[in-house]
């Protein structure tokens, strides 16, 4: 059929939101993506053909999904006049926010990654998220940078969602200063190209940030993560 992949591309869409309200209760399964599957009304054809691999396939199609949707929102002419800094910063903060409603389901869904079988599929997620950032906000570099620069991003990010997944306080305002310091720490990167390496070294290892998630989110790697002093949020 002509239109089947425009239908199959909806009949996606719908079963991930319905999913997602059933996978605190039903984890990262076939389960919930079963529920999900009832909940959206859709053909039983193109259910099947829509996450052929199951939890592997939604949790790919979510964090993709997840990066077009933070694409999609960012305003470029703004951007465009923010310094590289603040551009990071507005990007990152966006991704959070439009997964405010879901950071149930994504709890549930760093502990799925978390599993030896999945960290693979996480890292890959992880590395396309912080493409999409840097592409977002107009990056096109092609020689060294571009690699030392997602490669930085990604422990800046995989460190913030965790404490975010944490993260009581209101408007999420911790997870937003921690964010804001970890871009700070790491913001010369014109200089990385000498100092790469010792960077590199000293970021979060994304492994470990999910062991921590299945762990129940006790080591965060830095002193102020939440639980770390009075008024931190409890993990």
């Amino acid at each position: 059929m002509a239109n089947e992949a425009p239908e199959l591309d909806q009949a996606r869409a719908a079963i991930l939101r319905a999913t997602l309200a059933h996978v605190p209760f039903d984890g990262w399964s076939e389960a919930a993506i079963a529920a999900g599957i009832v909940d959206a009304g859709q053909r039983q054809s193109l259910s099947v053909l829509a996450f052929p691999d199951g939890p592997s396939a939604l949790a790919e199609y979510y964090s993709a999904h997840a990066d077009r949707r933070m694409a999609a929102a960012l305003d470029l002419d703004a951007i465009a006049k923010m310094p590289i800094r603040e551009r990071i910063i507005t990007a990152v903060r966006l991704r959070l926010v439009q997964a405010e409603g879901e950071r149930e389901a994504l709890k549930v869904l760093m502990t799925w990654f978390a599993f030896p079988a999945n960290q693979a599929l996480a890292v890959k997620c992880l590395y396309r998220t912080v493409d999409a950032v840097w592409r977002a906000i107009g990056d096109t570099s092609t020689d060294f940078n571009f690699y030392s620069k997602r490669a930085i991003l990604a422990g800046v990010v995989a460190a913030t969602v965790l404490y975010w997944l944490g993260d009581e306080s209101e408007g999420a305002a911790s997870s937003f200063g921690f964010l804001d310091r970890r871009i700070e720490d790491v913001m010369a990167f014109e200089k990385a190209k000498g100092r790469a390496r010792q960077w590199l070294a000293e970021l979060p290892d994304p492994f470990r940030i999910l062991r921590d998630v299945r762990s129940g989110g006790k080591r965060h790697g830095d002193g102020d993560a939440p639980g770390a002093g009075p008024g931190s949020p409890k993990p």
